[in-house]
């Protein structure tokens, strides 16, 4: 017998719709998986056994095989559990699933039925959209994340036997124990049942030992029209051998062994002699006079049962074991029954699970995370000019300076100015956190916040871009549409910091396997900090604090950031100690109204941010660091003037080309909060400027 159902499995951040075709055929009891799965897949047989066990069902003693198609792709997780559980049940006539090839089923079972979460739903359910599958059945803590799916039905189920519950074919018989009437009545009717499940149970065991008869009859009759005849054997060495043959008169009886000794025989020619005939015919009426008397006893039983005071005595004055043994049972607080039918499978319904998403809320609080806030850094006002600009743009930026200047409150406040995601980068955030198990307590849907990713310098080449036998997000993806922040960069190996150079300019990280090559969205906003040479205090002109550094360790200390990846960095700003006049400043409550608090810059990254998306709606665009080839030379337009300072700077600091650029970028941002369509010489010149360490 043959059976398919749908589940789906990960690849990179996308779902892969997977065909889970089940096979019960004759031969040793044998449970295959193939089509290339991984631990996790072939360990689900045992506990796909233990469900099926433990709700009620009978798992086949045959020979199964599952295939999980398409085979050449690679599988791992457990969220095909379901779909394999579902699979053998259908194929083993236990169930009636309704359409089940418009249903994605996923699911971890538990061995007593129960469904686990699984990671990557979103991913998996929208591929079964696109491939115009109409529902899915998900464990029910997984049916918001899939709910944020448009255009197929939910069912959230937390056991595989609310299934059952839901259709009707699982009925509990309750008031056994507590005397009253109802709880009689119940368990007379339970006893009806029994009485006439015993009583077909006892015809059909009359009419096999009759069928035994007839063929005990038959064959005696045979045996005594055979005779014994000797053979000698021509062979040197070997005796003589006696067989019994039939007589040349047997062969009425040889044709009526043959006839009776056949199960699928044909009835025709029995009809044919009137002896037969009649026998037949005698055989059914003894049979229905032994039902009906059967019925007339259950019946009468179950008079005496309601009318007597004593429910239990009646009980103890049944003839027969079997049914004392039943009613006995039905005693107990509580009888779970199937539905008595004449289909004796389960017809699933799955209406009471369907997922209300009138009721889920379909984004995060748009308000920052946290209380920080921008007004709580004294001064360093061109520090949280350069933020601002970072944040409307999406530039990479690198703050350095001595310690304690305030590097790593500037950039952790980052956040609280940056815009909230839109729906089409929410939707591929809230995939990639759930794809790597990451989206926890969920329950209001999308993410609208950006977000802030910030590992230590003691991380893995692995963690950082990604990667696993089946490849998994790494840092860099995790951070998508949002900042990775590196604290103390020149801590981090620089094999480890190398990394990032590809990701930085393609905003997308590629893995290549044996099988298969994974791609994972990398479009970041890089946020360093650094200490300018070793002991930290180079250039600082406090007496207390000078430098101890010589020019060769200072040369080392920033020779493990090379010119590439330095390139790659648009901002680079000097962070130096507060003065004297800033601290007073600070004291006297002018920071709160100089126009640097959160909610301010916020609403300046805002308008920004506004310009950009209208002006590149349609390109695929979203931010002017994504900005290249001639996008850059149609949506940033130089004046003149601003041209050939831009030339002039490229000569005498000797730029690459993708500095140049980048600085192009970074003054079209500058315009853009100044809200000017042109790009002037003034929004050069301040770009240039914070490009410190390329000015030496």
């Amino acid at each position: 017998m043959y059976g398919k159902q749908f589940s789906a499995c990960i690849q990179g951040i996308h779902g892969v719709l997977v065909e889970v075709e089940t096979d019960l055929s004759n031969g040793l009891p044998l449970v295959s998986i193939i089509g290339l799965p991984d631990s996790a897949i072939r360990e689900s047989v045992e506990r796909v056994r233990s469900a099926i066990k433990n709700c009620g069902f009978t798992f086949p003693a045959q020979r199964v095989t599952i295939n999980l198609a398409p085979a050449d792709l690679r599988k791992e997780g457990s969220a095909f559990d379901l779909a394999i559980a579902i699979g053998i049940l259908v194929t083993s006539d236990q169930l009636i699933f309704p359409e089940q090839e418009r249903f994605l089923l996923l699911g971890e079972l538990a061995l007593d039925g129960s469904l686990r979460p699984v990671h990557g739903v979103l991913s998996m359910v929208d591929v079964a959209r696109q491939y115009g599958l109409k529902a899915v059945i998900v464990p029910s803590e997984n049916a918001v994340e899939a709910a944020l799916v448009e255009g197929i039905e939910v069912y959230g189920i937390k056991h595989m036997r609310d299934l059952l519950q839901a259709s009707g074919h699982m009925s509990v018989v309750k008031g056994a124990t507590d005397g009253t009437a109802q709880g009689k009545l119940a368990l007379a009717a339970e006893a009806v049942d029994i009485a006439n499940t015993v009583s077909n149970v006892f015809t059909a065991e009359e009419t096999h030992l009759r069928q035994q008869d007839v063929h005990s009859t038959s064959l005696s009759s045979m045996q005594q029209s055979t005779h014994i005849q000797q053979f000698q054997m021509h062979v040197p060495g070997q005796p003589d051998i006696q067989v019994r043959v039939l007589s040349a008169t047997s062969g009425v009886e040889l044709d009526s062994y043959k006839n009776n000794s056949n199960p699928h025989h044909d009835l025709s020619s029995m009809a044919a002699s009137p002896m037969l005939e009649s026998d037949h015919t005698e055989s059914n009426n003894v049979q229905d006079s032994k039902m009906a008397s059967n019925t007339t006893a259950s019946s009468d039983t179950v008079n005496s049962m309601v009318k007597s005071s004593t429910f239990e005595s009646t009980i103890a004055n049944k003839n027969h074991s079997s049914q004392n043994n039943h009613i006995a049972n039905a005693q107990s607080e509580t009888i779970t029954k199937r539905s008595r039918s004449s289909d004796p499978r389960y017809h699933i319904q799955l209406r009471p699970h369907l997922f209300r998403r009138e009721a889920q809320v379909h984004s995060y609080d748009n308000k920052p995370a946290t209380i920080e806030d921008y007004a709580d850094v004294f001064g360093q006002q061109h520090v949280k000019r350069a933020l601002t600009i970072a944040a409307s743009g999406m530039h990479n930026i690198m703050l350095i300076g001595p310690p304690g200047t305030g590097k790593t409150m500037l950039i952790k406040r980052l956040p609280t100015i940056l815009p909230p995601l839109t729906d089409e980068e929410a939707l591929e955030v809230t995939k990639i956190l759930s794809v790597a198990g990451r989206l926890k307590d969920n329950g209001n849907g999308l993410i609208r916040r950006r977000p802030f990713r910030s590992p230590h310098h003691s991380i893995t080449a692995s963690a950082l871009i990604g990667g696993g036998a089946i490849p998994k997000p790494g840092e860099v993806s995790l951070a998508h549409q949002g900042i990775l922040f590196l604290d103390e960069f020149p801590e981090f190996p620089r094999t480890i910091l190398e990394l990032l150079r590809q990701p930085l300019e393609d905003h997308e990280i590629h893995i290549s396997r044996s099988r298969a090559v994974f791609t994972f969205p990398a479009n970041i906003l890089l946020a360093v900090s650094m200490n300018p040479c070793p002991c930290g205090f180079a250039g600082s002109r406090h007496p207390l604090h000078p430098c101890t550094c010589t020019d060769a360790k200072i040369a080392r200390y920033r020779a493990k950031i090379s010119g590439p990846l330095l390139d790659r960095i648009d901002l680079q700003i000097e962070v130096p100690r507060p003065s004297e006049q800033e601290l007073q400043a600070a004291g006297s409550g002018a920071t709160a109204v100089d126009g640097n608090d959160s909610a301010s810059m916020r609403e300046r990254v805002r308008r920004a941010h506004d310009l950009q998306l209208g002006r590149y709606q349609g390109i695929g665009i979203h931010w002017n660091s994504q900005l290249s080839g001639k996008w850059l030379r149609q949506f940033a337009p130089l004046t003149p003037a601003a041209n050939t300072l831009l030339n002039t700077a490229f000569e005498q600091l000797g730029m690459s080309m993708r500095a140049r650029d980048r600085i192009l970028k970074l003054a079209r941002t500058i315009a853009d909060l100044e809200e000017t369509q042109q790009i002037d010489t003034v929004h050069i010149a301040e770009a240039i400027q914070y490009r410190q360490l390329d000015r030496g």
